[in-house]
């Protein structure tokens, strides 16, 4: 059988088709001398091979290409029959037989079968069409009839190829697509474990280089605990659910109201000697990933607060509109240079500023030596 054309093959061959056809037809309303009864006949023949074209462009069905090709060789030996008395027939025989039915070769070219096909169809072609022709124009007739249907095979061939060659650097921009987002993705994973292990491991591990100063002995080891937990997922391979230190959790799937998770923020920090004093919106909603990423970002705020400014109290300030949620930490501690900060600080390039910012958000700090800090968090519903 005839393998399915792609579809670019069966549209050129329809073009084609139809412009050789209709030139054809062209050539017999200028000639106005065909015998009635010839055009009786070979007009629907005509039409049958438009039809065929028509819905070959549309459809790999191999019935419509033997149906044009009846049709056509049916049209040619009808007007056979006038040629000797009309110069313009000969060239409508000559443009029907050499591009009307000669465009197939270029949906037949593909397949064993089909050039098979193609080959039966130019002898019979030939012996149709060469016998009404007269000697002087038969190497006229068969110059055309080689080139025009040679000329079509090569087409049908170069858009094969071409077909192919388009697919596969579509294939290759896939892989290399799928390649970079994979490694988005890792990258997303290692920046997202290595917030986790700042925002827990290495708070847990900075209270047990002061001793546990200022932070009560029970909640300490409820602390290393999870941090224990944490660890072994991650090296496990596993995606944590976010979590941060102590009795804190974000696990999204519980979704508890952000007003009581910022309750156990104030408590977590009251245990470790820092007073936070909340005010503001209480009934906030936001979407799981944006909750986290607010939260966590928040407790890291409050952890500078504690660890750096040298104050035991710091203000958390919460509003919302209805593009989103702000929350502003201020304390009046020692403050600091914020250009003098390297990007590489992991509490505010990555746990702070990074991780709002991947939801959507903004992160701003305000600060100067001796004047405390502020930090404002927007993040959208």
């Amino acid at each position: 059988m005839i393998r399915r054309q792609e579809p670019l093959l069966r549209t050129a061959a329809w073009v084609e088709g139809w412009v050789f056809t209709i030139a054809s037809l062209v050539c017999i309303a200028i000639a106005g001398d065909t015998p009635g009864f010839s055009l009786v006949f070979a007009l629907p023949l005509y039409l049958v091979v438009l039809v065929g074209y028509f819905i070959m462009g549309r459809s790999s069905a191999t019935l419509w290409i033997v149906v044009t090709t009846v049709a056509g060789l049916s049209a040619s030996a009808l007007l056979g029959g006038v040629v000797a008395s009309s110069p313009s027939v000969i060239s409508a025989v000559l443009l029907l037989s050499g591009g009307g039915i000669g465009a197939l070769a270029i949906v037949l070219q593909g397949s064993l079968y089909g050039r098979f096909y193609l080959a039966l169809m130019f002898v019979v072609n030939l012996a149709v069409t060469l016998p009404f022709i007269a000697s002087e124009n038969i190497s006229q007739a068969l110059t055309i009839f080689v080139v025009g249907w040679s000329v079509n095979v090569m087409v049908g061939i170069w858009i094969t190829d071409s077909v192919k060659r388009a697919r596969s650097r579509i294939a290759r921009l896939g892989t290399a697509h799928q390649a970079e987002r994979r490694a988005s993705e890792l990258e997303a994973q290692r920046r997202q474990s290595a917030r986790l292990l700042h925002d827990t491991v290495l708070a847990t591990l900075t209270l047990l280089a002061h001793s546990g100063r200022g932070v009560d002995p029970d909640a300490l080891r409820v602390q290393a605990a999870e941090d224990a937990v944490l660890l072994r997922q991650l090296r496990l391979g596993e995606t944590p659910t976010p979590r941060s230190s102590g009795t804190y959790n974000l696990r999204t799937d519980e979704s508890p109201p952000v007003a009581q998770s910022i309750k156990a923020l104030q408590q977590r920090f009251k245990r470790r000697g820092l007073m936070v004093h909340w005010h503001g919106d209480g009934d906030v909603t936001l979407p799981p990933l944006v909750r986290s990423a607010f939260l966590l970002s928040l407790g890291e705020c409050l952890e500078n607060v504690r660890r750096h400014a040298q104050v035991d109290q710091a203000d958390v300030t919460i509003t919302q509109d209805a593009g989103g949620v702000r929350a502003m930490v201020t304390d009046s501690g020692i403050g600091f240079e914020t250009d003098g900060v390297a990007s590489g600080k992991l509490g505010i390039a990555e746990s702070v500023v990074a991780r709002i910012r991947d939801v959507g958000g903004n992160a701003r700090i305000f600060s100067a030596p001796g004047a405390g800090t502020t930090v404002v968090l927007e993040v959208p519903r």
